[in-house]
């Protein structure tokens, strides 16, 4: 045989040798990179799941008014200091008041004489001296007389005005001899032994918030103290834009510290019950889907999940996985469905044997 054709023979059989030997069946598949893939598990878990919101509310008096005249008349003594503490009925504003006096004295007077024009009269009647209506007319004249000086005296009343319940004033904006009249604020009086804090809380939370429920609220001006404090009230609406509802809290204010309109926090949290979460590094999006893959006798399987809250490191699942099953947290991207994987305990030897 020629040596040329004896060459050409033997590349031949190289090649089909070569051929055959890429064919065996024990051969390591290319899409498994050589063997099984490397990764790490987590079990899917129940947790229990705590909703928390912080809600931003604003403190008012508990009682709060601005402190105004009934009567027009000049100011003739200011009988409070500015930020003291005054009780229900102390006097505060003294006005003119000797017209009033003087028409107070006059209808006592007018009362008086009509009383006693009556009594005579009621002499005569048993004689027939004097007719019974007559005598009518003159008790009623004593019963106008009467109301004149109730009259005169609540006039008398208004020159003297007084602290409607136990708070402290606030700055004074009058001095003696101001003319006054209804529109003119001589001061403020506020009642901050206790505060109430109002603040909105989302329609979820309804079910959390009753009146009598403790709460705790804190300001950014005391950073360090918590006001402790109870729910007094719940609205009976939801606001339809914002779907929140009012609630007002009450807290003790003895040292004065809160003032109104000061800003303040409540944390409140609801018990959301157990949910089914996985670590977030096992879920695989793709596109508007997401997917896990779910390890069962070494094999993985790709399974869609419909997703549901994220809570600190987990994702809750709503549906598509059930407790106890395992699903790959770490090597996700060398994992197909379908393909052999190996379980590694710790997620360090996962980042060496890539390396």
């Amino acid at each position: 045989m020629p040596d040329s054709l004896q060459k050409t023979g033997s590349i031949l059989l190289s090649s089909l040798l070569i051929a055959a030997c890429g064919n065996e069946p024990d051969a390591p598949a290319r899409g498994n990179w050589g063997g099984p893939a490397k990764v790490v598990t987590a079990a899917v878990e129940l947790k229990p799941v705590v909703d928390e919101i912080e809600a931003l509310g604003t403190a008012t008096a508990n009682e709060s008014i601005d402190i105004q005249p009934r009567i027009s008349s000049l100011v003739t003594r200011i009988a409070f200091d500015e930020g003291e503490i005054v009780e229900e009925g102390d006097l505060l504003v003294e006005l003119e008041s000797s017209e009033t006096a003087a028409g107070l004295a006059l209808a006592e007077a007018t009362l008086a004489e009509s009383e006693s024009l009556y009594a005579r009269s009621q002499s005569l009647a048993s004689s027939k001296a004097i007719s019974a209506a007559d005598l009518e007319q003159l008790l009623a004249r004593v019963k106008v007389d009467q109301a004149q000086v109730q009259a005169a005296r609540a006039r008398l009343a208004n020159t003297s005005i007084r602290a409607p319940f136990t708070g402290r004033v606030g700055l004074r904006r009058v001095s003696p001899g101001s003319y006054v009249d209804p529109s003119t604020v001589i001061t403020t009086l506020d009642d901050i032994g206790v505060i109430k804090l109002d603040f909105s809380i989302p329609e979820t939370f309804l079910t959390v918030v009753s009146d009598g429920m403790a709460i705790a609220a804190r300001s950014v001006v005391f950073p360090e103290r918590v006001f402790e404090g109870t729910v007094a009230s719940v609205d009976t609406r939801l606001d339809p834009v914002s779907r929140s509802v009012q609630v007002r809290a009450t807290l003790p204010n003895n040292d004065a510290a809160l003032k109104p309109g000061m800003f303040l926090t409540v944390d409140l949290k609801r018990d959301s019950g157990d949910v089914l979460v996985v670590p977030e590094q096992s879920i695989v999006p793709e596109g508007a889907l997401q997917f896990v893959f779910v390890v069962n006798d070494g094999v993985a399987e790709k399974r869609p999940v419909s997703l549901g809250r994220r809570i600190p490191g987990f994702v809750v699942i709503e549906d598509g996985l059930v407790a106890g099953e395992q699903v790959v947290t770490e090597g996700t991207g060398k994992v197909r469905d379908g393909s052999q994987v190996e379980l590694l305990k710790e997620p360090t030897s996962l980042v060496r044997s890539d390396s």
